[in-house]
């Protein structure tokens, strides 16, 4: 939502383009930092015990946005709304894992990120429409009042596996993250989607939108109506990689070139916005998000080289790098367009070219280290599937 919000934001509580990128930022900041302990939660409780119990953190975040006097109180609401819907993606995947067969996992995993895409369509187009007939912190009060209405729903509708919870001890628990750990594989998985999301989601959530106005010259309506474009490509890439991946499951083919192919799709994007292209700059950012998407595979490399019973700590692991990477991402974009002097107007132009460079070179290296141990990987795979 601060894609569309930050300049209101920004306006009423004085907030510089390092403040604003801190603040939108520490929304994931504190979703990635709760990722490993809810690992274990997911393993022990279940996902939906899980994702009912935090959603109402979620809501007395949005609240409390929505009363929000400084920007202290803004950034702690955006902790706690990350905090509360900490679980949804991850709990959502392990559900997926419990409820359907490994050929499909790419698909549904698609699917919940497309949902996903679906409310960043919601916080595009259709709020900025919303902002004419009523003020930001009324649209908070109802953000919050829905979540709480999930919330409800996860606890009384919303049924259980047999096998959604157990209680591990908390040795085995832990155990289970220091094999996580030792797998060189792992890492070079989640760094790459690490630094790619540090790049795609940093830039979707926030930076796009005053990249349009700031240097291809749009206003906020049409910037905003390019935003739901290319949140509509966003959900077009989850669901065509995602639909892709399971084919190449079923053939017995290696996802990793699918995930390769995709991020360098992306970078290719990014690199003519970086030198400040604004010709067909929409179709542009679209092709940089919808190529992007292809990271995400990632979940389904990994899912598949460990145990049914670790599948809650295996996302959670992994989705902290996710997360940490975006909170680094639009801050540190913020940082640099601090660099120059910011106009009554927006960001200096020159700031997003050494902004969007670093991103991109954050993202090639990478890409780099994840295809110079794709035989490792893949090897790994092949012993894990036996």
């Amino acid at each position: 939502m601060n894609a569309v919000l930050g300049p209101l934001l920004a306006s009423e509580f004085g907030i510089s383009a390092a403040g604003l990128g801190l603040l939108t930022g520490v929304y994931f900041f504190s979703f990635g930092l709760f990722q490993i302990p809810l690992g274990v939660l997911l393993d022990r409780f279940g996902p939906r015990r899980v994702n009912a119990a935090l959603l109402v953190l979620a809501s007395a975040g949005a609240l409390l946005f929505a009363r929000a006097a400084s920007f202290g109180d803004l950034v702690l609401a955006r902790a706690l709304i990350g905090l509360g819907v900490s679980a949804c993606l991850m709990a959502c995947m392990q559900a997926f894992i419990l409820w359907f067969p490994p050929q499909r996992l790419s698909t549904m995993i698609a699917l919940a990120y497309a949902m996903g895409g679906l409310g960043a369509l919601t916080a595009s187009a259709p709020l900025e429409l919303a902002l004419r007939f009523y003020g930001w912190r009324e649209i908070f009060t109802a953000l919050g009042a829905a979540a709480l209405v999930l919330c409800l729903m996860f606890a009384f509708v919303v049924p259980e596996h047999p096998a959604a919870h157990r209680t591990p001890r908390l040795r085995e628990a832990f155990r289970g993250l220091a094999r996580i750990g030792r797998d060189g594989a792992f890492w070079r998985v989640a760094l790459a989607i690490g630094t790619n999301q540090c790049a795609v989601v940093a830039l979707f959530t926030l930076w796009i939108t005053t990249w349009l106005r700031d240097v291809a010259g749009y206003d906020r309506a049409a910037a905003a109506q390019s935003l739901a474009l290319v949140a509509v490509a966003l959900m077009a890439g989850y669901l065509f990689f995602g639909r892709l991946a399971d084919a190449f499951a079923r053939r017995g083919r290696s996802l990793l070139p699918l995930f390769a192919g995709g991020v360098a799709g992306s970078l290719f994007c990014l690199g003519w916005l970086a030198l400040g292209v604004t010709t067909a700059a929409v179709l542009l950012w679209a092709g940089f998000v919808f190529c992007g998407t292809a990271a995400t595979l990632a979940h389904s490399i990994l899912t598949r080289r460990y145990p049914r019973d670790m599948a809650g700590r295996v996302n959670t692991t992994l989705n902290t790098f996710t997360f940490i990477g975006i909170f680094v991402g639009q801050w540190g974009t913020g940082v640099i367009l601090n660099l120059w002097p910011q106009s009554a107007a927006g960001y200096d132009p020159r700031g997003y070219s050494y902004a969007l460079g670093a991103l991109w070179l954050i993202q090639l290296l990478g890409l780099a280290w994840l295809w110079s141990g794709r035989t490792l990987i893949e090897k790994d795979v092949a012993i894990a599937r036996v």
